[in-house]
Formats: structure tokens, sequence, C-alpha cells
């Protein structure tokens, strides 16, 4: 499984005023915040942080400039408030995108609607119109387009968070040093209910197998697709579901001769809007909207999915011959949206709810629907005063938060390559990835040659890196360090045999036996692949009949 460098002491018959159930974004956020405020509090998650839909996002914090469409003007600024609160407190992992925002003479959105919703959009976040065409950009951007179409252009600025698995890594660290108790791989079994209140938690620990109960006050079900199986298994009985699960699907494919440096928002072949972006120094391409009732951790991409995202890249640029032998892989998340039989997936609300269980015969008990990266902490403050606790904006600047150094900053590079006796590159990425506790990394660099060494021959990241998400990260299994903690192995040129050569240099510095190096490579390929999934032929297939 790994080196479970922090101990795992039992939880037996521990009590917490707060328990929250589920270690994605929104679940941190609130442990973090309750923690905070004070209150004893519990983190659950039955595989690793940030390893369920918050890894399968389109990896983007905005605004919502689409939720305009459907008359969201609450969520648009909600969402705006916490798009700057983030770039300016998380200014390492949060940066401003420029967006394009691309239609033709075919498109279902009229110009003269988008350049009101622009306009509103712009006005809504305090920003004036973006009156920087970038010429030399765009001219050589609309080369690359399909030149039998009249496009229309329009400029405006959201932002990107490249590895939301990191923010959550750092909220993780300010709510244990706020007091939280976290715990990964940890399967809550059943919310204990009795005489119609909730008493405590059943609890499996999937590294040592124990099973335990834990007393809780309160119980937060923060596990976003999974909210419904946690109500079943809890014998809490409800008039109608809670979630309407929706799948996102997503390609990731090389940078090709033309793909855009901007993030370009644009039709899909049906109409649909989609995202074309930068991502990790290769282009991310979502998102689908399937709606999909199965088990959360076993969905997967469909072939006519994979086949439509291409399609769409494909007729935008056609000049870079776009095919499915272009894709790496594809991944796919279940979107917890509310239950809503009635309604087209694309038209039921983003904004978040939250499900007070009185009602059900579980008092003491919410459950989150909904919510996104960009209004994660604000629903934190707005769950904490469900509660009874007092949470302001002013309450979410939390231990460690506040401005950065910049990765940016030539200076802020120099000394922690300074500190650790790396290169500039490296000291770069551990700061890009780390924020403030680069400088730390970078002693611990310092310690010895073999944890300066990289990851894998590609990567300019350091051993160190991987000793501090053993050491401070919980990170437990070689997948939570090297696709969450530290994750190189999103990379354009990870192969099998970087994985090998990682778990080679990792076990070096951590003692691993044969055995249990073997064991953490085994375990490491199944859940990558698992996750980013490679493209069967049965895919290829589909695409080539589509495009027939």
């Amino acid at each position: 499984m790994g080196l479970a460098a922090n101990p795992r002491a039992s939880l037996e018959g521990q009590h917490f005023q707060v328990v929250v159930l589920g270690g994605g974004i929104n679940g941190v956020a609130v442990a973090k915040q309750c923690a905070s405020s004070g209150k004893r509090t519990l983190l659950i998650e039955q595989n690793d942080f940030a390893s369920g839909v918050t890894s399968r996002s389109t990896r983007i914090i905005h605004g919502g400039l689409r939720y305009l469409e459907h008359g969201e003007l609450g969520l648009v600024r909600e969402s705006l408030r916490e798009r700057e609160r983030l770039l300016r407190e998380r200014s390492h992992l949060v940066h401003p995108l420029h967006f394009l925002l691309l239609l033709n003479e075919n498109s279902q959105r009229s110009a003269l609607k988008v350049r009101a919703g622009l306009w509103l959009y712009q006005r809504m976040a305090g920003k004036p119109p973006n009156r920087d065409s970038r010429e030399m950009e765009l001219k050589q951007f609309e080369r690359a387009l399909d030149a039998g179409h009249r496009w229309s252009f329009f400029n405006y600025e959201d932002a990107q968070c490249e590895f939301p698995e990191r923010l959550v890594a750092e909220w993780l660290m300010e709510a244990v040093a706020a007091g939280a108790t976290v715990r990964n791989h940890m399967e809550a079994l059943a919310v204990d209910v009795t005489h119609g209140r909730v008493r405590g938690v059943m609890l499996r620990d999937q590294i040592t197998g124990r099973e335990e109960r834990v007393d809780a006050g309160w119980v937060i079900n923060c596990t976003g697709p999974w909210a419904d199986r946690v109500c079943q298994r809890s014998s809490i009985r409800m008039s109608k579901p809670m979630l309407g699960g929706v799948r996102g699907s997503h390609i990731v494919m090389p940078r090709f001769p033309g793909s855009p440096n901007a993030a370009v928002y644009t039709e899909a072949v049906d109409g649909r809007p989609i995202f074309v972006l930068p991502w990790n120094d290769q282009i991310l391409v979502g998102t689908t909207e399937v709606a999909d009732t199965g088990d959360p951790g076993r969905t997967v991409p469909s072939a006519d999915e994979i086949s439509y995202l291409v399609r769409s890249v494909a007729q935008l640029f056609p000049k870079a011959k776009i095919s499915m032998q272009s894709v790496k892989h594809a991944f796919a998340g279940i979107r917890p949206l509310p239950y809503s039989p009635d309604n087209r997936p694309s038209a039921v609300t983003r904004q978040h709810i939250l499900h007070d269980h009185g009602d059900d015969g579980a008092v003491h008990m919410i459950s989150v629907i909904g919510g996104k990266l960009t209004t994660a902490a604000s629903l934190a403050r707005e769950c904490a005063r469900k509660i009874g606790l007092k949470a302001t904006e002013s309450d979410a600047i939390a231990v460690g938060a506040g401005p950065a150094l910049d990765p940016q900053l030539d200076e802020a590079v120099l000394e922690i390559a300074r500190i650790g006796g790396v290169s500039e590159e490296t000291a770069r990425g551990i700061l890009e990835w780390h924020g403030k506790r680069a400088a730390d990394i970078a002693r611990m660099a310092l310690v010895g040659a073999e944890l300066r060494a990289p990851i894998c021959p590609h990567t300019s990241h350091v051993i160190a890196e991987v000793v501090e998400a053993y050491r401070r990260e919980y990170a437990v299994t070689l997948g939570d360090v090297l696709l969450r903690r530290v994750p190189v192995a999103l990379g354009p040129c990870w192969t099998e045999s970087c994985s090998r050569e990682a778990a080679l240099r990792i076990g070096a510095v951590l003692g691993w036996n044969e055995h249990t190096l073997g064991a953490n490579l085994e375990s490491f390929e199944t859940e990558r692949s698992a996750f980013l999934r490679p493209v069967a032929r049965a895919t290829t297939a589909a695409f080539e009949a589509a495009a027939d």
C-alpha cells in the first residue's frame, strides 16, 4: 500500500462535534471551515482526498458565463467573487487565463446576445471590458480554424487551476493545523441514526481492515455522487433521490499545430458548449453531459462521448488532421447535480443545495448536493452557518493562506534554488505546486543527492516532494503521491517506464523491499489506467462510423 507515514491511530469511541464524509474539494473546505471555527472535526474519505469528482473536473476557476443563459445571476456573482479570492490568495495554483469565445454563422447563440452577456459578466466581475484583442495571436489562431466558416471572436478573462488536487492538499493541511483529524482510505459504512437523530458513524479502515465507530454531533455528507448511497446504507428514508447523476467526460491530447494558447469556449458538433484548454503542456477538451446512475467509482467515458469530443475538435481545426489516434487518454466523472428528471442536464441548476435531513428522520445530518471548484469555500461557510457556527468571508483566510510566493518572480525562484541546491527549473516547479511550503521542501532536498534527484527522467520535480507527501500530506499509496500530491504522472511524457523508474527511486529512499515496491507499482498502474483510460479500438470504430 505504501508508507503510512502519518500513524493511523484507532478512532474507536472518539467523539467529534462534526464528522465530514467525503474528501473532495467541498468536503475538505467544510472540514477546514468547521475546524477553524473551533469544532472538533473529523474528515473521512473512502479513497484518497481529491481522487473523485475533483480530479475529473475541467480544472477551470470561472464565474460561469454559461450560467447567465439560465438566469443564475446569484451563482455568477458568487463564483466571480470566489474566483478573485482564489487568484489573490492561491496565486501559485490559480492563474488568470485568457478565453476566446468562438462562434460561426451556424452557432445556436447570436453574437448580439453573447456580446450583451459578456458585457454583463465583466460588469459583475467589476472589471472593464477586455479591449486587448491580442491581434497577432488571434490571426495565428484564426489560420488554424476551418476557413469555410465566418468566425466571430469574443475575448474575456477567467482563471485556471491546473491541479485542484494540490489546492485540496493545501486546504487539508490547513484543516489539520486548525485541529481537524483526517483519514483517507477510510470507508463510512453507515451513519448511526437512533430515535431520529444522528449519533455516530461506523467506519472501516481500508488500510488496516479495522472497523470502528465514532460519536458525532453533526454529520455533513459531502460525498458528491455517493450522497444517496450514504443515506441508503444508513436506512434514512427519502421520498425521492437527492441526485440526478450526469457524467462528464474529457479527452487529453498532445498539443497540435495551431492549438490555442488561450482557452477556447465554443460549440461542439451538436451545438452544446465545450472547452478546448491548454493544460499541463497538453490540450484538454470537455465536457459531455450524459445521464448516469451507475456506480460513480466505476464510471468511464463511452465510445460515443470520446468520438463526439474528437469530432468537435477535428471540425474546429481541420488542418490539424485530428483523429482518434490523436487522443492520449480520456477520463470521466459524475457531476452530483440535483435530481431533476424533467430537465435536460444542461438546464439543471449548478447552484449547490444543502439538504437538511431533519424531516427524513435524521436530525443533525446535512447532505451537500452540487457545488464546484470555484465556490467550495463559500459553500463551506454556508454549511458552517447552517450548523450554528459564525462564518464570514474574512474567516476564509485560514492557516497558511494569504499572498503566496510567486513562482513567476525570479527572486523567489533563485532563493528556493539556493536553499535546496537545486536547479532554477526545479525550484520553480516546487514553488508552483507547494507555495509557502517550498522552502521547507528545498531544505529537505539539501540533505542528500537522492532527495534532489528527479522523480523520473522527464520531470524537474524531485524525490523530496514525494517524501513531503508521505510525511505531511497524508499520502498512503503511490497513486496518492504521483496522481495528486506531486501529480507528475498526469504529464505528457509519462509512460509505464516512468512509473517503474519513479517507484525504484522512491523505494530506494523510503526503504521499500522488493515485494513492497512491486505491490506499490502494480496498484499504481491499476489506478492510473482506471482513471486515465486509453482509447480502445471500439472507440475508434465509433468515431469512424460517426465520421461516415
